[in-house]
């Protein structure tokens, strides 16, 4: 199946839409990885909401942050697929679609804060670890840096 991609700043996107996303990161974030936290943090309002949709079905998404708010570089966070549509490449390419959108917007290295059993998955994107694992809401992450 293929996805079509939107990408918005968070003022222009749909209350549906916002809905959608808000929905997919706290039944990835929040429920499946039995992990309370406070998902709305406050970056949504800055950032660029790149979505993967199967029809109306959000598929894929992640957000792009703009240097200078979680990281002296850009950032892709928030990066999720959907239950339904594991497993069948969409996390592949929501990476490298968001990677593509993220250096065309804004020029320079990409830092991501990568749970650490997805650091094999990131470095072959091109991300490299740079830091020793770390503690974020009881779950181990690693910062990792795109050149």
């Amino acid at each position: 199946m293929t996805l079509v991609w939107t990408q918005h700043p968070f003022g222009d996107l749909a209350i549906e839409r916002w809905y959608a996303i808000s929905q997919a990161r706290t039944a990835v974030f929040i429920v499946e990885q039995n992990c309370p936290y406070q998902d709305l943090d406050g970056k949504d309002r800055y950032c660029q909401h790149l979505c993967g949709w199967a029809g109306e079905q959000l598929a894929a998404y992640l957000r792009i942050v703009p240097p200078g708010v979680s990281y002296p570089e850009a950032s892709l966070g928030r990066v999720l697929t959907t239950a339904g549509f594991r497993r069948g490449g969409y996390g592949r390419l929501l990476l490298a679609e968001g990677i593509a959108r993220c250096a065309q917007r804004h020029h320079g290295p990409i830092r991501i804060g990568a749970q650490r059993y997805l650091e094999a998955f990131y470095s072959r994107f091109g991300f490299r670890t740079v830091s020793e694992p770390y503690d974020e809401d009881g779950i181990e992450h690693v910062l990792m840096l795109r050149s």
